[in-house]
Formats: C-alpha cells, structure tokens, sequence
C-alpha cells in the first residue's frame, strides 16, 4: 500500500487490529506510537496520519489534511462483463491509470453467469478500485455502473465525449492518442468480440472502430494498453 485509504466514517475510531491496513501499518510500515504515514479519505483529501497506540480496541490514529485530489481524466471505459478474475485485474489497473468511470454492460456475447459474480454480489469490487487508488498514491476511485445491454449502457455516455471502441476485426486503423480537453469513451467488447448487432449500434451512436495492433490481447491487456495510449496524448 502505497497510500492507506480510509473511509470518511472511520476518521476517529480505531482500526480494528486485524484489519489489513492496520496490519500493514504495524508490520510493514513498522510505525511506532507518533510516527506518521500517508493516508487520505476516499474521493477525499490526501494527508499524513499519525499513530496513536495499539490498544486492545484497534489502532488509535489522528489524520490530518493536506492536499485535496486532483480531478480524474475524462475517460469513461465501457467494458462487457467479463470473467470475474478478468474483472478484478481491470478494476485496478484502470483505477490505477485514472478514470472517471467504469460501465459495464451485458453483450450479446458475452457469458451471462459472469454479470451474477460474488465479485459484483457481495461488494468485492469495491477492495479492488481501493487497492488500484492506493497504489497509484491517489484517493480518487471511478464510478461504477452497470447496464442490461450495450445500447442502455450507450444512453448514459457523457455528451460531446471522442467515442472509440476496440475492435480487432473491423477497425480501419489503430487507436491513436486524443486530447482529452473533452471526455473520452473507450468501449471493449466481450472474448468473442462484438456482435454484428452491437456493430450497427456503435456507429450508430458516433463511435469509431481502432485496434492496438495485429495481436490478440487479453482483456485486461487491451484495456491498460488503450488507457495507455489514449492519456499519452494529454
């Protein structure tokens, strides 16, 4: 942990002992009783806490405030569901990268089962966009939505956004690095690629096909290659 992340309501009480960030503090940290470390509030301000004690409670700690967050990158990826182990590398990575939002949707290809995950079902997604943030020294999480189809995830894309979507079959070119003075989408489709159907519904809606390269990547690949190349521009 680069950076311990502490949700608003637990400034002022103690960390539980067993907790892993208390763990962390006291084992790998190694800080004693008035020592510092850094820390910040989630979507809050960054800043130093300071050790209390390791009481039978928890750890005691004060934090204080030093500097607010810079704004995230206008980027906005949309991502069909994928398998869960597959989800949790993206969710970290590209909180890590920094982007505005994560919006996932149910492709025509894709596998249904991967959308009813614990990952998503008992809030496991939420440690990951935490430990993203917390290595990139940031306290900036994206938002997270989720949407039945391509065409309802396409309704709620921010207006005026560059709209791409990575396709290895039909893009006429490679994905180029854009000035992200206005936002930017960049829509993944699912193992199988898109369907025809969600083909028609993307240039429908503006969007214009890329490709990294003649190399077929995993997902997870694909998605930090593209943040890659896309905020390299900015």
């Amino acid at each position: 942990m680069n950076l311990i992340l502490f949700e608003p309501g637990e400034i002022g009480a103690p960390l539980p002992r067993a907790d892993a960030r208390a763990l962390h503090i006291e084992r790998v940290l190694r800080r004693r009783p008035g020592e510092l470390f850094d820390a910040g509030i989630v979507n809050g301000p960054r800043g130093k806490g300071r050790v209390g004690a390791y009481g039978e409670h928890g750890l005691e700690f004060t934090f204080e405030r030093i500097a607010e967050p810079e704004p995230a990158d206008p980027v906005h990826v949309l991502l069909a569901v994928p398998r869960p182990q597959t989800a949790r590398k993206i969710l970290g990575e590209a909180t890590s990268l920094g982007v505005t939002s994560i919006r996932f949707f149910r492709s025509e290809k894709g596998e249904r089962s991967y959308a009813e995950s614990t990952l998503w079902t008992g809030g496991e997604w939420r440690r990951h966009l935490l430990d993203g943030a917390a290595q990139a020294f940031d306290t900036r999480i994206p938002e997270i939505h989720h949407a039945g189809s391509l065409a309802e995830a396409a309704d709620l894309l921010p207006q005026g956004a560059r709209l791409v979507a990575l396709d290895n079959y039909e893009a006429p070119g490679r994905l180029a690095a854009g000035d992200l003075a206005r936002p930017l989408v960049l829509a993944f489709g699912p193992e199988r690629g898109w369907s025809a159907t969600e083909r028609t519904l993307l240039r429908s809606r503006g969007f214009v096909l890329a490709h990294l390269g003649s190399r077929v990547l995993r997902t997870e690949t694909a998605v930090v290659a593209a943040l890659a190349i896309a905020k390299s521009g900015s």
